[in-house]
């Protein structure tokens, strides 16, 4: 994984987990690698895993079984969605909003466009 440093790490990874969550790569109450493992796996100290699993908890995005491990919570992919969205809202939407309006785009612009990835994505 590459990381930006425009934003922390913990939460670049918490990106990606939430990603995997959204996409149905790690199902709801499916456990999840350990904090060792996503360490390994990513290249990172554990602590740094050890946050962004915290901050997923507080999310309610996942939850630890004491002794077993962590796994997807039940509400996940409804609350990644809300998380995703409102830090995409507040944080990236802007920037898009600006360079359209510095090239003179409509938004309605967009919409065949966004309907052409679906398809070749996710289709």
């Amino acid at each position: 994984m590459q990381f930006r440093e425009s934003q922390a790490i913990y939460l670049q990874i918490a990106d990606y987990v939430c990603e995997k969550i959204m996409l149905k790569e790690w199902k709801v109450e499916e456990r999840i690698p350990s904090v060792r493992e996503l360490a390994v796996q990513l290249e990172v100290n554990p602590n740094t895993v050890m946050r962004t699993y915290d901050f997923l908890q507080q999310q309610e995005i996942i939850h630890n079984q004491r002794g077993i491990g962590y796994f997807v919570s039940p509400a996940a992919i409804k609350n990644a969605q809300t998380y995703r969205k409102n830090d995409f809202v507040e944080k990236d939407l802007p920037q898009v909003f600006r360079t359209m309006f510095l090239l003179g785009m409509d938004p309605e612009e967009l919409k065949p466009r966004f309907e052409k990835f679906k398809k070749q994505h996710f289709a």
